[in-house]
């Protein structure tokens, strides 16, 4: 019955914000077209453009679909690149939920009552999304700390919501030329994955440690400590950061910050996760981190980040570098070789077409390029030439673009391309250079020292069996020949009777 009613409130959404004229385009010159033609339609947002009406919809729908939206624009695969500048704009703020339950919550979570567990709870949320809220509190011990308490029975409206999506995706992929080559319903799969992790607070607390671990020391980037002493799947206790939020551009500058440096460290921090740790946080929005007096980025809210196989991030280091360099040649050569594009594509058609896109960008600053627009661009070029999106890199995607909005946001001058190549140079150098080998070499020293001294036996082991192999053959093809022989005596027997019978 609430699946129905929920099916009941999209169906009224659908109508009043007008949204058969964006499925229209989809269900092309069919029967399900003419259908839609006929539909009444709303006259309250007649005269609002279509995107804004999506966008509008999607709030009106709650907290999943807002997420789904914020996913979506990040996709200009997906969407044309005016949807996806629309569905940025959707935000996550919702009011809060009751101090009561919050509280109830947290302690049915740990076990034991508020007071046990801190010696002073703020019952009044400093931050409050669509997922969960956040106090400020205080432990026995002293320590000041942030407690992110997940909204109660949430699991079953996101359910809802899930399969309504899956059930859209699978019309999508029917009704869409591009349906099939987008995967639409594997982008749904992926949200549900993310958004799961996000309801598994102890995951985010893992994710935390993971990052801190990787970032210790550091003299770009601070990571609270988890107390895993007060976290569950429902709760999560973290060091409590004190900082100016990034985009306070006038905070920063009154405290003395070098935004030019904190713009550099940004993309260095960025590079730095996505090819040296094949780790990194991918939720990088501006709500998402403050800077500490000392310059350094503090980041916040671990609950989506993205992991590179050594794979991945082998491509995708040739492919940034052959960028820098403008070996279009060598971009087109790599698509081909990780199988992205069909292996019959022809390579200087996929290079002419990369020059194409990325040839205006260069030698200009940060304030004049668009990546979003040379994302749309590629990806329009990626239709043309059949290219498989990759769903592991959709959150590489949505970070590098937070990454140009925060760079642009504190030094407009900063030239991502510069300050990048660098790196990937010295990265590369480490993978495939004299470095690498020895590294490789001492990596894999203890599976050498238990493989050579057995391999003089394992290579006799293998000479016996292959003598062995060809020994059955042998006799395997003795016993069929033999038995071929047999049945001929056997026929000429037969046949000499059967003439002296009837002779």
């Amino acid at each position: 019955m609430k699946w129905l009613k929920r099916t009941t409130t999209l169906a009224k959404t659908v109508y009043r914000y007008g949204l058969a004229d964006l499925l229209m385009p989809l269900a092309g010159k069919t029967w399900i077209c003419g259908l839609l033609r006929k539909l009444p339609k709303s006259s309250e947002y007649a005269d609002t453009a279509l995107p804004v009406r999506l966008r509008l919809a999607l709030e009106s729908l709650g907290p999943v679909f807002v997420k789904f939206g914020q996913v979506l624009s990040t996709r200009p695969d997906l969407i044309p690149h005016n949807y996806a500048a629309e569905l940025s704009k959707l935000q996550d703020r919702v009011p809060p939920f009751d101090a009561e339950l919050s509280c109830r919550q947290i302690e049915q979570s740990l076990g034991k009552p508020i007071d046990a567990l801190y010696a002073q709870f703020d019952t009044t949320p400093v931050a409050s999304a669509s997922v969960a809220q956040v106090h400020k509190a205080r432990l026995h011990s002293g320590e000041q700390v942030a407690v992110k308490v997940l909204r109660p029975n949430l699991a079953p409206v996101i359910e809802q919501d899930l399969a309504l999506l899956r059930f859209g995706a699978g019309w999508i992929e029917r009704l869409s030329a591009d349906g099939k080559r987008l995967r639409p319903r594997e982008v749904v799969d992926e949200f549900d994955k993310y958004l799961h992790d996000e309801l598994d607070l102890m995951r985010e607390a893992a994710n935390a440690s993971q990052l801190g671990r990787n970032f210790k020391d550091s003299t770009m980037l601070i990571v609270p400590q988890v107390y895993y002493d007060y976290c569950s799947r429902d709760v999560l206790t973290i060091e409590w950061m004190n900082g100016t939020p990034v985009a306070d551009i006038a905070g920063l500058k009154a405290k003395g910050i070098d935004l030019h440096r904190l713009a550099r460290y940004g993309v260095e921090i960025f590079f730095t996760q996505v090819f040296r740790h094949g780790f990194f946080h991918a939720d990088m929005h501006p709500g998402n981190i403050l800077v500490a007096d000392d310059g350094r980025y503090i980041a916040l809210d671990f609950g989506i980040v993205g992991s590179l196989t050594d794979y991945d991030k082998r491509y995708l280091a040739i492919n940034f570098l052959a960028f820098f360099n403008r070996d279009y040649h060598r971009v087109a050569t790599a698509h081909i070789e990780s199988g992205w594009v069909p292996p019959d594509t022809r390579a200087e058609e996929l290079e002419a077409a990369v020059r194409a896109v990325c040839e205006p960008i260069f030698n200009k600053p940060i304030s004049q390029i668009s990546f979003g627009l040379v994302l749309m661009r590629l990806f329009e070029t990626s239709r043309r030439f059949n290219v498989e999106i990759q769903p592991q890199l959709v959150l590489l995607q949505k970070t590098l673009l937070n990454i140009e909005g925060l760079g642009r946001q504190l030094d407009p001058d900063l030239d991502l391309w510069t300050t990048a190549k660098p790196f990937l140079t010295r990265w590369m150098a480490e993978q495939v250079g004299p470095k690498a080998f020895l590294n490789t070499l001492k990596n894999e020293a203890p599976d050498w020292a238990q493989i050579l001294p057995s391999l003089p036996r394992k290579i006799n082991m293998l000479v016996d069996e292959t003598r062995q192999q060809e020994m059955r053959d042998a006799y395997i093809h003795l016993v069929k020949t033999q038995q071929k022989q047999n049945l001929w005596l056997c026929v000429i027997a037969v046949a000499l009777v059967l003439i002296l019978l009837f002779k």
